[in-house]
């Protein structure tokens, strides 16, 4: 990607200064150990700065190289697979999921419980492709202890977390568990994207990995974006860190402690990345599919997935209980902004992106020809304002 000086893309250098000020202060707070933060407009790259260390302990800075871990920022990818696929014609979004996967055929959904426990009814339709994509499934996880299905559900995600099970049989376990609610009736975010990655292995008769390694990441030029961190590779893995007790950061994920370059692969989480590797991804939305002259989607396919697809009746959506995303809608993998009134910030509408747990996100303005992405590795997702406060300065800094 071509880097120019913001001036040639319609910024200002002296106001995206305070974008770096900000950024700097989280740092200088203890807040956060350090982030990348990237814009690009009009095609162009017009900032990239580093500010603090991927490892406060090693002394490590941050480069725009480091490697990061994605979470739910994996999602747009596996979409992104899905809607390939698509295009060959291999499925209809309407069409049901047990037409590739057979154990879905059929199914209960939980109506509510009694003394005598859960109670369970068959399912009034089957669930699709469409379902899956949206979150509309009824495969959701992560309401609490006081959901009645979240302990069948836990036992899925302890399995996720394991290197010897695979994509295969984890949703084969999905697949046998209760639904949360008929399918349609209620947007919750969950498992559904699980399912999405097993998917494209069925169709495509490729594992899920190797599909986004050939199909995606290589025609992207993304070398770093993988479920593994290999050995060279090592050295630029930043640390995971979230809030300690005491005040400050304490160490979630690192050398030493809980050091994981492995990741379970899904179609949900497990991605890692670097700022570079994500900025060309997001760049290809934004182009209606291309990048440098390699293609993955058609243009209208890229206009479909950043649609809401969410009934007025389901608004607004929230990834997680306290994290309700008013005036947003999801479209096929991203979240989708119908109403910046609504939202409260400065942006515009249909504007699509998602984020994950480890304070990672990327947004698109197709108007205004503007991606932006942010990574820092520190959990959960929200603590802060970052993301909010990053979208505010990269909109000041514009002057046409």
């Amino acid at each position: 990607m071509q880097t120019s000086r913001p001036e040639e893309a319609g910024l200002s250098s002296a106001r995206l200064g305070r974008m770096s000020q900000v950024m700097q202060s989280y740092v200088d707070q203890n807040k956060l150990a350090g982030l990348v933060a990237m814009l690009a407009r009009r095609g162009r790259l017009v900032y990239s700065a580093c500010f603090g260390a991927m490892d406060v302990q090693a002394g490590k800075p941050m480069q725009p190289d480091t490697i990061v871990r994605l979470r739910s920022m994996t999602k747009p990818i596996t979409a992104v697979a899905v809607m390939m696929l698509y295009e060959e014609g291999h499925f209809q979004l309407a069409d049901p999921v047990s037409r590739f996967i057979p154990e879905f055929k059929g199914g209960q959904a939980l109506a509510g419980q009694s003394e005598r426990g859960l109670e369970l009814v068959d399912l009034e339709r089957e669930i699709t492709i469409h379902d899956l994509l949206i979150h509309t499934s009824g495969l959701a996880s992560g309401f609490g202890e006081d959901q009645p299905l979240e302990a069948l559900y836990q036992e899925v995600d302890a399995d996720s977390d394991r290197l010897d099970i695979t994509l295969q049989d984890l949703v084969h376990k999905l697949a046998s568990l209760p639904r949360l609610h008929q399918p349609g009736r209620a947007w919750r975010y969950g498992w559904s994207y699980a399912v999405l990655g097993h998917l494209v292995e069925v169709i495509s008769g490729m594992p899920f990995d190797a599909f986004l390694r050939h199909r995606v990441f290589e025609p992207l030029d993304m070398p770093d974006t993988s479920f593994r961190v290999p050995g060279e590779k090592t050295g630029r893995f930043a640390t995971l860190y979230g809030p300690a007790e005491e005040g400050g950061l304490a160490v979630v994920e690192g050398p030493g402690q809980n050091w994981k370059t492995a990741y379970p692969i899904s179609g949900t989480t497990g991605l890692v990345s670097t700022a570079h590797d994500y900025m060309r991804f997001a760049q290809m939305l934004l182009n209606g599919g291309e990048l440098e002259g390699a293609r993955l989607l058609g243009r209208k396919t890229v206009e479909l997935m950043t649609l809401n697809h969410v009934p007025a009746e389901l608004l607004p959506i929230a990834p997680l209980p306290d994290s309700v995303l008013h005036g947003y809608g999801y479209g096929l993998g991203v979240a989708v902004l119908m109403d910046v009134a609504q939202a409260r910030a400065v942006g515009t509408e249909g504007s699509f992106g998602w984020g994950g747990y480890a304070s990672t996100d990327f947004w698109v303005d197709p108007r205004e020809e503007l991606v932006g992405l942010i990574m820092a590795q520190f959990a959960p997702l929200g603590y802060y304002p970052l993301t909010e406060k990053f979208q505010v300065l990269a909109y000041q800094a514009m002057v046409d």
